[in-house]
């Protein structure tokens, strides 16, 4: 029911900034809220960020808060994560997401996953 691409991804060094996109295909975008987990090697997924449907709330995992910041434009059905300060251990496979009920608290429970873009930070 929603696609969903995300781009952006790269090697960086640590201490630099990196921002993956995320372009949804459905036309109504705005009624999901968005996050982003990642997947570190040997590791399982775990969530990063969250943002709600009309971008009142946002929700970040206590690793990058105050590093990563999650936006989105719903004209262009897309949602961001800026990444600064970038540590070799946020290195990992990111995965956008949707989620149907379009809330971000007290938790965010995605329905719909992309196929993922590689993180590498170097130390």
């Amino acid at each position: 029911q929603v696609q969903l691409v995300e781009s952006g991804g790269g090697l960086v060094q640590a201490g630099g900034s990196l921002r993956l996109s995320c372009a949804a295909s459905g036309r109504t975008f705005s009624i999901y809220a968005m996050g982003w987990f990642r997947q570190a090697p040997g590791k399982d997924r775990e969530f990063v960020a969250a943002i709600s449907r009309f971008a009142v709330s946002t929700y970040y995992t206590d690793a990058v808060k105050g590093r990563f910041t999650i936006s989105r434009d719903n004209a262009k059905n897309t949602v961001y994560l800026q990444m600064a300060s970038l540590k070799p251990e946020d290195t990992a496979v990111y995965y956008c997401t949707a989620g149907a009920a379009g809330t971000v608290y007290p938790r965010y429970d995605p329905d719909y996953w992309g196929q993922g873009t590689q993180v590498t930070v170097s130390s």
